[in-house]
């Protein structure tokens, strides 16, 4: 190169400016809507802008960008829109193809630049990093408000001010308390959609917000969690602070009319022409209002204070740690909806003419496990002017039925499902399982299985499972059991206070309250009941392990529950038989694990058994 010709460096040419901005600064408004939404669409907008970028010709309107790479249908149609809205309020002559003021475009120089997106993030915008040579800052995540991630952060927050808190919340716990703070469902998805306001945790735990440990999860602030915490409860203390103070004042204005309202009420033979019909409406709800809200006598170490309103009764109304009084609910059986279709149309009608009969309360819904069983649901008052009644608190009483007619019964043998179905009756978190039999008259010859086989197995589940089992003839008679047990709980809880556990927390045992009578007054409620005991969710390595050992022949869910107590993992019980210094020791490695309530041996029979399935190499013989 000769010496005398200048050393370029740098870039040859600048990139032209953007021929559409108007259309460019709609697209990054847009995307950062969809970010601070967290929502995956951002990721869309983002690859349109730079296509928009990189296209050098003008466009007339959205439809001609249909040739460009990430332009959809409804990207144009939005864009269109936006366009239309454009030319009603600035005539149809206004310029599309250039602005007056302007920031840069994402990755273009200061050829051009556009208006702020938005009044409240300009002042975001224009910040710039102390030497980093004209960047903006990356504006920090902040969730909306009475969004799942606002109700989380909050909840979490609050939680861990609490003196003596453990510093994390299991899920269940979360979302029941993270609820009040949130417009949407943590638990049901919006009509057409699949997500619910727990999908926004993810988010969070990607914003390095949350952190998620343990098993079950637990769910604790970070140290950014914790700082944008501050801020949102900060913000949500003045918002509540103003609201006190335009509620005084309110106050204030009403007392005054009030005074004006009783003084011409007083005075005879006045009459307001100047009332509307509206107005009149309202008064007389405020008339009747006062007389609909009941009151109820709370005991509380033999006191007894009355007057409260339904209002004070919503606010102790808190899930997982509120509790229904009495006379504020009403016990329901609850029929599982396979009991009502398919099979036998006939002989499942009848069940349902027959309850109705009986004049028995019952609701038909799909339950996880079981066939019956009963809910104390909370009495609710409907709200003026809405279609439907508030839902009421449910929880589930003690009680279970596992309904079988006895060639079901021989079916369920023969597949395997009859010691899963005990296992997880045993396992849902209701502590009087009761197996309703069925024999219907039908003769041993019609099934497959003797029926010394059959009844054997219904003495195992009484004796071995400690299952309670009600022998009846026919559907009349099941109905009739179900019938006397509803009316009987009915009258056994007439007068007691429901109180709300979580057996996420607790567990599931009970200790020594069930000898106080504590035990029938301390209930889960029915969402976390029915959502423990769904069937093919997802499983913990402990649960399958437990299926696993379930499978061996004379191994019941009593022996396999006692193996997990030592050994919950398949890992766990390998690495105890690596350390065992011969095979006739590892043979009776589970000999002496004691099991049941008598507490008797394994045995030798069964453990050499389980410890051929897990370390014969090769088929097993």
């Amino acid at each position: 190169m000769p010496a005398s010709e200048p050393v370029r460096l740098g870039r040859k040419r600048a990139l032209p400016s953007c021929p559409n901005p108007l259309f460019l600064q709609w697209l990054t408004e847009l995307r950062d809507e969809a970010k601070e939404k967290g929502l995956k669409i951002q990721y869309t907008y983002q690859k349109a802008i730079s296509s928009l970028n990189k296209y050098p010709l003008p466009l007339q309107n959205a439809k001609e960008a249909k040739i460009l790479q990430n332009f959809g249908d409804g990207i144009c149609k939005i864009l269109d829109e936006k366009l239309q809205r454009y030319y009603r309020e600035n005539g149809q002559n206004a310029p599309i193809h250039s602005l007056a003021t302007a920031v840069p475009p994402p990755g273009r120089p200061d050829n051009i630049s556009l208006a702020p997106i938005r009044k409240k993030n300009a002042a975001g915008d224009q910040a710039k990093d102390s030497g980093g040579g004209g960047r903006k800052k990356k504006r920090q995540y902040v969730p909306q408000k009475r969004s799942g991630g606002y109700a989380v952060l909050l909840t979490l927050y609050r939680h861990s001010q609490i003196p003596g808190s453990k510093g994390y919340m299991f899920k269940m716990e979360l979302q029941a308390e993270a609820q009040l703070l949130c417009d949407k469902s943590f638990t049901v998805p919006d009509l057409g959609s699949k997500y619910t306001a727990w999908s926004s945790v993810s988010t969070l735990i990607q914003k390095n917000l949350v952190i998620k440990t343990h098993s079950p999860a637990r769910y604790s602030l970070t140290e950014d969690g914790v700082a944008l915490a501050e801020r949102l409860e900060s913000a949500e203390q003045q918002t509540k602070d103003d609201q006190k103070m335009d509620k005084e004042e309110v106050g204030h204005e009403e007392e005054e009319e009030e005074k004006e309202r009783e003084e011409i009420e007083d005075s005879p033979g006045v009459v307001d022409l100047t009332c509307s019909d509206e107005d009149e409406e309202k008064m007389e709800e405020n008339k009747i209002q006062p007389t609909e809200r009941f009151t109820y006598v709370t005991q509380q170490e033999g006191t007894v204070s009355a007057g409260k309103t339904l209002d004070s009764q919503a606010a102790s109304r808190k899930p997982n740690g509120g509790c229904l009084l009495p006379g504020t609910y009403e016990i329901i059986l609850c029929v599982d909806f396979i009991e009502t279709t398919g099979g036998s149309h006939h002989r499942k009608q009848e069940l349902v003419k027959e309850l109705q009969r009986n004049g028995v309360n019952f609701d038909i819904r799909k339950l996880s496990v079981g066939d019956f069983l009963w809910v104390a649901r909370e009495k609710v008052v409907p709200v003026p002017g809405q279609l439907r009644a508030p839902a009421g608190k449910e929880l589930v009483l003690d009680y279970i039925i596992e309904r079988k007619r006895m060639d079901d019964l021989c079916g369920s043998i023969i597949d395997g499902r009859f010691r899963e179905q005990k296992f997880r009756l045993k396992r849902c978190g209701l502590r009087r399982p009761i197996y309703l039999v069925e024999e219907c008259g039908m003769a041993a010859s019609h099934l497959s299985l003797p029926e010394t086989t059959l009844q054997q197995a219904i003495i195992n589940t009484q004796v071995v499972d400690g299952f309670f089992v009600k022998r009846v003839e026919d559907v009349r008679e099941s109905v009739a059991y179900l019938t006397v047990m509803t009316r009987y709980l009915t009258k056994f809880y007439q007068n007691r206070t429901l109180i709300c556990r979580s057996r996420e927390l607790e567990g599931d045992s009970a200790g020594d309250e069930e000898d106080r009578g504590i035990l029938s007054c301390s209930l889960i409620s029915f969402a976390e009941f029915n959502h423990g005991a769904i069937k093919n969710k997802c499983q913990t390595v402990r649960e399958v392990f437990a299926r696993q050992l379930m499978q061996i022949s004379g191994l019941s869910g009593d022996k396999a529950a006692a193996i997990l107590e030592q050994y919950n993992t398949p890992h766990s019980l390998l690495t105890a038989y690596d350390k065992c210094t011969s095979e006739s020791e590892k043979e009776k490695l589970l000999s002496s694990v004691r099991y049941g309530k008598l507490k008797r041996n394994l045995g030798p029979a069964l453990s050499k058994t389980v410890y051929q399935l897990y370390c014969t190499q090769g088929a097993l013989s």
